[in-house]
């Protein structure tokens, strides 16, 4: 079972190339394809078939997964963030999980107003105000876009509006902070756990619609994916592209936004905690507000390049997607900031720097992988990287509806030294969110260990897939780049 992001999405930031078809047996169905007669299919995505493993994880995800979210929020209201003093206070007798339960915040119909107006107001942005910003920002691609070729060979229409939401969003965010006051700037934080239950909410009600939908109303029924088991089909999705009219697009709304949006609107409101507690904020809590600011814009510049991504290209929009984008992105991925108010820490200047160093490399190691292959890509290898033309090897593949499609594998660049170095650049950059966290506490590292395995995992699911799809080029294209993360390492 291949969770992917379960909601991060910052690994979602890597290019992929276009699927690849095998002979399956199948059987038709009213909805897509199901298992039984021979039928040429798309063979990306998510699997057509369950195993035991798999399941298991499936069903352990779905029970526990929020619970694991709350953990680590409990932590931080109710033990000063030690994911151990919990442990021990059960262990001992000193807590029981319902008396931890009690102490925690409820749900609140005064967050349930804050969630439901934030929403709203990303669906308006969304759906209401088409991007200007791409007239007057060189260099930005916004607008209406084109999305990658679907399974069924379809080529959707995106409206590419996310960097003109982010700021409208953070200019009335700040036009309220210094002088509106309709609400405090620390409204976030004040609201962190009562907010959690409303982000669930979502989460699962937006998964179950999608779920229903695919079934009654599917947006393109030949781009449904059904394995017969209910758990799987309810996580890993069944409609590769559900859509509520002709823009709504669950997939890039929810992956893009409220999650992303939100943030550094969470930062922010954690910097403005530890001002109103301190009196200061703190050079670690500027780091990670800055560092992780640089990586949401770089996310929403790039929208148009993110339609061609894993995200969108490959994986179906189910409860890993809908409540991971809800929920397990805008808690985990924030968690240095919030661990920060608790835990105010002032780095010396040397440390500071380093961090800061740390992370701008990681980002631009990242950055420029990803832009030498979206170069290559847009120009077809008539460009240069690194000052000569790339290399690449020759490759073919057909695509659902029978034709032959031909690619390009480069082998030149960031790409020559690893088949993944994005990878390694994101993982540079994630290390330094933690670092700056100082090594009083072990909380804030969970993001570093969680994007190891995640992108590990990313790793071994992207090449499976592309060893399928292009068969011995692929063994040719490992030959001339024996290593995936790091040279003459792994």
């Amino acid at each position: 079972m291949a969770p992917a992001q379960l909601g991060r999405y910052r690994s979602t930031m890597t290019a992929v190339e276009p699927p690849v078809v095998t002979q399956r047996r199948t059987k038709a169905s009213t909805n897509g394809v199901g298992p039984g007669d021979k039928e040429t299919v798309g063979q990306w995505g998510r699997a057509w078939e369950v195993d035991w493993f798999s399941l298991t994880s499936v069903v352990l995800l779905l029970c526990f997964a929020p619970f694991i979210v709350f953990y680590f929020i409990m932590a931080c209201d109710q033990y000063q963030c030690s994911i151990t003093d919990p442990l021990l206070d059960l262990y001992q007798g000193k807590a029981t999980l319902l008396s931890i339960w009690d102490r925690s915040p409820s749900f609140t119909w005064a967050a349930a107003k804050i969630y439901a107006i934030w929403v709203s107001f990303q669906i308006v942005l969304y759906m209401c105000i088409p991007d200007v910003t791409h007239k007057f920002l060189p260099g930005y691609v916004g607008g209406v876009q084109d999305g990658a070729r679907t399974p069924a060979g379809l080529i959707n229409k995106y409206q590419i509006n996310g960097l003109q939401s982010w700021i409208i969003t953070h200019a009335l965010w700040f036009a309220n902070a210094h002088y509106f006051h309709w609400f405090s700037p620390t409204i976030i934080f004040d609201n962190w756990i009562p907010l959690f239950w409303c982000t669930n909410i979502l989460g699962y009600a937006v998964s179950t619609f999608a779920f229903v939908k695919a079934y009654l109303f599917p947006t393109n029924a030949n781009d449904c994916k059904f394995t017969g088991n209910f758990f799987y089909n309810y996580m890993m999705g069944i409609e590769f592209n559900p859509r509520i009219g002709q823009w709504f697009d669950f997939k890039l709304f929810f992956n893009g936004r409220p999650g992303i949006v939100a943030w550094t609107l969470i930062n922010l409101s954690y910097a403005a905690k530890q001002q109103e507690l301190y009196g200061q904020v703190t050079n670690s809590m500027i780091l990670v507000n800055v560092l992780q600011a640089i990586y949401v814009l770089d996310f929403f510049w790039n929208e148009a390049w993110y339609l061609k991504t894993i995200d969108i290209c490959h994986d179906h929009f189910g409860w890993y997607l809908g409540w991971g984008d809800c929920v397990w992105l805008p808690y985990l991925y924030t968690l240095q900031g919030l661990y920060l108010v608790y835990h105010p820490v002032h780095l010396s200047t040397a440390n500071a720097a380093g961090v800061l160093l740390l992370g701008l490399v990681g980002y631009y190691v990242f950055r420029m992988t990803n832009h030498q292959k979206d170069l290559f890509r847009r120009t077809e290898g008539n460009c240069t990287i690194w000052g000569r033309k790339p290399a690449y090897i020759e490759c073919a593949y057909s695509s659902a509806d029978g034709q032959v499609h031909h690619s390009k594998l480069m082998i030149s660049g960031f790409w020559g030294v690893a088949r993944h170095l994005n990878y390694t650049g994101d993982l540079m950059g994630s290390l330094a969110y933690c670092m700056a966290c100082g090594a009083g506490h072990l909380l804030p590292y969970f993001y570093i260990v969680y994007m190891t395995i995640l992108l590990v995992h990313r790793c071994v699911r992207d090449e499976h897939r592309c060893h399928s799809k292009y068969g011995k080029d692929w063994v040719r294209y490992t030959n001339a780049v024996p290593c995936r993360l790091l040279p003459g390492i792994f």
